[in-house]
């Protein structure tokens, strides 16, 4: 593929990413998507022969990548478990706060539409979150926290509500209140 194509699928993965983010599955409509990545018709089917699945699917993993990713960084420069979430927290804050709160969790929004009738797409955003607390148990492991697989399940579910209810709310006090939570709890 040439430099315009991978510009073109990059275009159309990166359009599709902030609308099922913003609007989820549903909320995402393939003509949408084409508009906002200024892509002509074929090449999404070009690109993308799977349909809209193919596209999500992808898509999802990207921002499960970019969290990831994120979740790396903020990690590297922290001490210890405590300071690498509220990190996270903070960081992921910034990121909605920045979006006009329209941008939480890059999973989420399609878990909620879809997970009951697309075994592909809940499956994907199954190994996701997996990832992330795998992720955070490793860490919790390594600072010789008991629980480290229950405690990264809670923080996680942490995580997601509290970013629910300040994109809800419009306001950063959920997560304000999680990293005191999250404080206590490690």
């Amino acid at each position: 593929m040439g430099e315009k194509g991978t510009q073109t699928r990059d275009s159309l993965l990166d359009a599709t990413q902030d609308l099922i983010e913003t609007a989820g599955y549903f909320g995402t409509g393939l003509n949408t998507v084409i508009a906002a990545a200024g892509a002509p018709r074929g090449s999404l089917y070009f690109h993308f022969p799977g349909g809209k699945d193919q596209l999500v699917t992808e898509a999802l993993r990207r921002g499960g990548q970019e969290v990831s990713a994120l979740m790396r960084e903020v990690a590297e420069a922290a001490p210890d478990t405590a300071a690498a979430v509220t990190g996270l927290l903070d960081a992921l804050a910034d990121r909605l706060e920045a979006s006009s709160w329209r941008k939480g969790c890059p999973v989420a929004t399609v878990a909620l539409d879809i997970s009951a009738s697309s075994d592909t797409l809940r499956e994907v955003c199954s190994d996701i979150y997996r990832s992330w607390e795998s992720a955070l148990a490793a860490r919790l492991s390594a600072d010789g926290h008991p629980t480290p697989d229950d405690t990264a399940t809670a923080i996680l579910a942490l995580i997601e509500g509290a970013l629910l209810l300040a994109r809800v709310h419009q306001q950063r006090e959920p997560l304000e209140r999680v990293k005191r939570v999250v404080a206590t709890l490690l």
